[in-house]
């Protein structure tokens, strides 16, 4: 019995990919792309709320303004592959803003910062390698288009980092 239980837990989990994955071989990257897109512009308001250095409260604001922008962008991009997104962040960034909503002050501010260093580094990544190597040409497009985005948002958390003395001011 366990045995049968433990196929069809693993039957489940291989066959779940296939909800996301529509017609579109990229279907992963949407995905990846929205949850992190979705994150980054509560994130943003969030720190819109709690930070107390004024250069936080306006790159939490840039966040806002340009991810929702980019979530936009990418709506409509996935409707025209029938790929269906997610409308909430993983459960690994709801967990950090979760570590967030405890902190204030400059506790809250060099966390935030440093979680945006380690994100924007992240989802970077994600982008070049849809850029490099996606199947899907407008998904590639799409990623191509949004890097220069994503690498000024990292120059401008690094700096806010290294002004104010955070670890992760050079990626560390």
């Amino acid at each position: 019995m366990r045995h049968v239980m433990a196929v069809l837990a693993l039957s489940a989990s291989l066959a779940a990919p296939a909800v996301w994955a529509a017609d579109d071989p990229d279907a992963s990257f949407y995905k990846q792309a929205a949850e992190a897109g979705i994150a980054e512009v509560s994130a943003g308001q969030q720190a819109l709320q709690k930070a107390d250095n004024q250069k936080v409260k306006d790159f939490g604001q840039k966040m806002v303004s340009d991810h929702t922008k980019a979530n936009d962008e990418l709506k409509q991009l996935a409707a025209t592959k029938n790929v269906k997104l997610p409308t909430t962040p993983s459960v690994g960034e709801m967990g950090e803003k979760t570590k967030l909503d405890v902190l204030s002050g400059g506790a809250y501010d060099k966390s935030y910062i440093e979680g945006q260093i380690k994100d924007h580094e992240h989802v970077i990544a994600l982008f070049r390698k849809e850029a490099n190597s996606g199947q899907d040409p407008d998904a590639r497009a799409w990623a191509k288009q949004s890097l220069p985005m994503l690498e000024e948002h990292l120059k401008m958390a690094r700096q806010i980092a290294a002004e104010n003395g955070y670890g992760r001011a050079n990626g560390r």
